[in-house]
Parts: C-alpha cells; sequence; structure tokens
C-alpha cells in the first residue's frame, strides 16, 4: 500500500462514512463546509491508495449463520500460506498472524451445526498441512465496539453529525459492529436504548426469528456490496439483474431489518494507533454485565464480544505502544471486577479485514500456494 497520512479534513470524511457508508459526497460536503469535489477526491485517493474501503456487511444472526472467533496454531512456514488460503474464502474475515510466527487468528461464518454429509470448514483445518491445533469459540453477542472504533470517531461536532445522521431507526437489538465477512467489526450508528447488556432479556428481540428469506437477487445484490459499499446504483442493478429502483428500495429494507450494514475499512494504524491486541478475559456469569458495559465506554476497544470457550470475553483493541497496551491492562482491565486471567497476544499484521479481498489485493495473491483442506 502506498504511503498515506490522514489530515483533518480526511478524519473528518472518514467519520462521516462510518456514520453511514453510502452518504451522498455532497452530503458531506455541506456538513463539513467544503466543495463537494474535493470530497470525492479525497475519497477516490484514499481508496486507490487501498487505505480506505466502505464495504456492505451481513449480520449473520438475523440470517442464521454463526459468527466464530478462531485461533489456529501452526508450524511456522504454514502461517503465511494457511492466512492467504483462508483469505480467499467468502466465509472469513478478520484474519491476522499474531507476533511469535506459529498462530493466527481469524472470524469464520458457518451454518448452524447439522449433517448436511460435508466436513465442517474446522475439521478441514485441522487437517490442513502443519496446522497443530484449531481452537473455536462461537460469538454469543458483541458488547463493544458497536457504532466504530471511537479512535475514528471524534473528527465530526454533535451539529455535524446530526447534519449527516440517517433518520432511519436502528433495530431494536442492533449490537454487532462486525460479522465477519464479518466480525464482526463496527457498523451502523448505535442503537441509543441498547443498554449493551449480555444478561438483560427484557426488551430484547431474538434475530433468529422470523428470519428473512433472501432471493438470489439480494444475494447477488450483498455480495456485490462487499466488495463495494459505495457501488452507483448501476452497477448493483448489473449485478443483481433488477432496476435501480429496486435495488434502491432494497438496500434501505434490508438497513432498515437489521441484516445490511456497513463498515469503513481502515488502518488504525492511520490514526496512531500501530499496536492490536487481542485479549481473552475469564469472567464468571456474575460478572459479565459490568464488564461488558466497561468495555462499551473504553476508547481503546475497537471490538468485545460475549463467547464460548474457556475465555467468556474476546476483546480486541487499538493502542498507539506497547506501554499503552501495558497501561491498559493494568490500569483499566486490572480495575474491572470479575475478570479473574487475561490472555493477551499482539497482531503482526492483517491478512484481511471485513470485507472480501479487494481485487487488486487478490490478484496479487493469486499465485499462493494452492494448500489443500482450508482451500475446498
Amino acid at each position: 500500500m502506498e504511503s498515506v497520512t490522514l489530515d483533518a479534513l480526511d478524519r473528518r470524511l472518514i467519520h462521516a462514512l462510518q456514520l453511514d457508508g453510502r452518504l451522498p459526497f455532497s452530503r458531506i460536503a455541506a456538513a463539513v463546509g467544503v466543495p463537494e469535489r474535493t470530497v470525492a477526491r479525497r475519497y477516490h485517493r484514499l481508496r486507490s491508495r487501498l487505505a480506505l474501503r466502505v464495504v456492505g456487511l451481513v449480520d449473520g444472526r438475523r440470517t442464521g449463520m454463526l459468527d466464530w472467533i478462531v485461533r489456529v496454531r501452526c508450524a511456522p512456514e504454514a502461517v503465511e500460506t494457511l492466512a492467504v488460503l483462508l483469505a480467499r474464502r467468502d466465509d472469513t474475515s478478520w484474519i491476522a498472524p499474531l507476533v511469535g510466527g506459529t498462530e493466527l487468528t481469524c472470524m469464520i461464518r458457518t451454518p448452524p451445526p447439522g449433517d448436511d454429509g460435508r466436513r465442517p470448514l474446522f475439521e478441514q483445518l485441522a487437517r490442513t498441512a502443519g496446522v497443530r491445533e484449531v481452537r473455536a469459540a462461537c460469538v454469543l453477542r458483541p458488547v463493544a465496539g458497536v457504532g466504530g472504533w471511537a479512535g475514528r470517531m471524534d473528527a465530526l461536532g454533535e451539529a455535524e453529525q446530526r447534519l449527516l445522521l440517517p433518520h432511519r431507526p436502528a433495530p431494536a437489538d442492533q449490537t454487532d459492529p462486525s460479522a465477519p465477512t464479518a466480525p464482526a467489526h463496527p457498523t451502523d450508528p448505535a442503537d441509543p436504548a441498547d443498554p449493551t447488556d449480555p444478561t438483560d432479556q427484557t426488551d430484547q428481540t431474538d434475530p433468529t426469528e422470523a428470519l428473512p428469506v433472501l432471493s438470489p437477487a439480494d444475494t447477488a445484490l450483498l455480495r456485490a456490496l462487499a466488495q463495494d459499499g459505495r457501488a452507483d446504483l448501476g452497477r448493483l442493478a448489473s449485478a443483481s439483474g433488477c432496476s435501480e429502483s429496486t435495488v434502491r428500495r432494497r438496500i434501505g429494507q434490508l438497513r432498515d431489518s437489521g441484516v445490511l450494514a456497513f463498515e469503513v475499512e481502515i488502518d488504525p494504524a492511520l490514526f496512531g494507533y500501530p499496536i492490536e491486541a487481542l485479549l481473552w478475559l475469564d469472567v464468571p456469569p456474575a460478572g459479565l454485565r459490568a464488564v461488558a458495559e466497561a468495555l462499551a465506554g473504553h476508547r481503546q476497544v475497537a471490538f468485545a464480544a460475549l463467547t464460548t470457550g474457556p475465555s467468556s470475553v474476546f476483546v480486541m483493541v487499538e493502542c498507539r505502544s506497547v506501554s499503552g497496551l501495558h497501561s491498559y491492562v493494568t490500569d483499566e482491565l486490572a480495575a474491572l471486577r470479575g475478570i479473574t486471567r487475561i490472555e493477551s497476544a499482539v497482531t503482526q499484521r492483517r491478512t484481511k479485514r471485513a470485507g472480501p479481498l479487494p481485487a487488486t489485493l487478490a490478484e496479487k495473491r493469486a499465485g499462493a500456494p494452492s494448500g489443500r483442506a482450508a482451500a475446498q
């Protein structure tokens, strides 16, 4: 990627796109007080340098799918090949080899368990050459990071945000910042009525009830938006086989139902946060509410979720330095009652973020070793 430095206008543009990835440039320009052509030029400059991308993400819970945080321990020589193989898949996201060279993490989306005659992906991974161990934790509920990581959401004032925020009511249980082709990472603005309480069931709607039926045209539309969340209506109409008016209406319906949201992909290092760490927290059930509420207010937290597995909370944090990570763990996390154990790891880099690989990167990686199992 070509070297990029963000200025104040770039940051305001990114903040605006995180509020709504399909905001017209004219609306952003009016809110920030610059010509529309300037906003468009800034966006296309960042996108052409592979520094910024808007992707459409599907909330797996609303389509009957499961999201998993997966840790794969490998032989050192297998890590890069496996990362590339996983990055090619449509059901993976947030792939990151960890510092140390023998482990990578990713998020994987699967159908619910069932006997469909096929080997589960986790079994395929375990059989892949060089893989020594696979551990998968199911995401039960995201609890922090909703509406965008705070580190990139402070460039616009409240008045500017009011001009830009869509007048679209968020789904009653909108808490998922990023589904793995998603991750599972932040999308639409947080629902102000959401208490971010993982144990409160008094007014939460189960998103798996009355699942929407997606047509082949919907699937094609969502696939096109995953590649480019700002694709124009003409391109989306061609991809889905529908008219532009139908595409416009269907995008609105999918967003209103919570199936579709938009995520801004950008390296936190461009905001001065080059250290990304993954944390696994052991928290007994009685402490989950307090810990979840605290994590939702921590500026360093890009994403956090309740999961299955030995550690009940997974957290992704962005820090300015290793000493900043140390301070976060020993000061802010240590102050939270209920955390009995913390495991941490620093990511080496991102092989893949929320959406499918951009075509330019996919072409560069097309010649990577094909491997077996994981590519099947």
